[in-house]
């Protein structure tokens, strides 16, 4: 596997490349579609103008352009139940949580590259619930994304809000995920009172569900992201991979062995 420093000269070479970092550093620790897939919904998301205002007269009042692949993102998740940071039917007899940080390359491949494949063939159709546990160790856009992030889950618009910003991911701790970015990202997603969000990114509900991800993340081992556990909802779930991207052929043979 590659270094991130490795990851981010491929990301200035090219637009979307595979990346991978098994040598990031390693602590506590959604996306899309890729870029070929995503032109036709890039083009009409940019296309699209968009007021979602929350009612307020601060920076989520104005008028702004939805971002690249917004309409992709929304796509995805029409008619998939979310609760919080829990996507799919609340019955369902798999659960796989993921880790994520809103920074990681390998994240938005993972996002890019797998998750479509596995939302539409077992999220969708009731046979697996995501949970999503979103964590901070490459910097501070980590932080502030995953606050945000958080945020979005007390509207049930946690993945779009997620995957729309991996769609759109810049360099690491290039300040690429500030205000401007989170603000536009919760304006481009229909059903998300952006003001709100913003209101409450830093309360200490949301604090203190971010250290509870990372409880949980310690717990677990987590040494890197994507990490993934997976198995019988209610039971023991067991970990798949952790701080690589498994393929969508991959990740299908673990479900459906769960399944079982």
């Amino acid at each position: 596997m590659t270094s991130g420093k490795q990851a981010r000269r491929r990301r200035q070479a090219q637009a979307r490349p595979p990346v991978s970092s098994k040598d990031r550093p390693k602590a506590s620790p959604k996306v899309l579609l890729g870029a070929a897939a995503g032109i036709a919904g890039s083009v009409a998301a940019i296309a699209l103008t968009l007021a979602f205002t929350g009612g307020s007269s601060s920076p989520s009042s104005t008028t702004v352009s939805a971002l690249p692949d917004a309409a992709s993102v929304i796509r995805l998740f029409t008619g998939i139940p979310e609760q919080g940071n829990v996507l799919g039917k609340a019955s369902a007899p798999v659960t796989m949580v993921e880790y994520v940080d809103l920074q990681c390359p390998v994240c938005r491949a993972f996002e890019a590259e797998t998750m479509p494949t596995i939302i539409d063939r077992y999220v969708r159709t009731g046979k697996v619930k995501v949970e999503a546990r979103t964590i901070a160790f490459i910097g501070p856009d980590s932080e502030r994304g995953r606050r945000a992030a958080i945020a979005a889950s007390r509207q049930n618009r946690l993945f779009q809000f997620e995957q729309l910003l991996y769609a759109n991911q810049g360099s690491e701790n290039s300040g690429w995920l500030d205000d401007t970015m989170v603000t536009a990202a919760a304006k481009s997603i229909p059903g998300l009172d952006t003001q709100a969000l913003l209101n409450t990114r830093n309360s200490a509900g949301v604090v203190d569900t971010a250290k509870r991800y990372d409880a949980q993340a310690n717990a677990d081992g987590v040494g890197g992201t994507p990490a993934l556990y997976l198995g019988k909802t209610g039971g023991k779930l067991m970990p798949f991979s952790r701080g690589n991207a498994p393929d969508a052929a991959a990740l299908s043979a673990a479900l459906d062995r769960a399944l079982r």
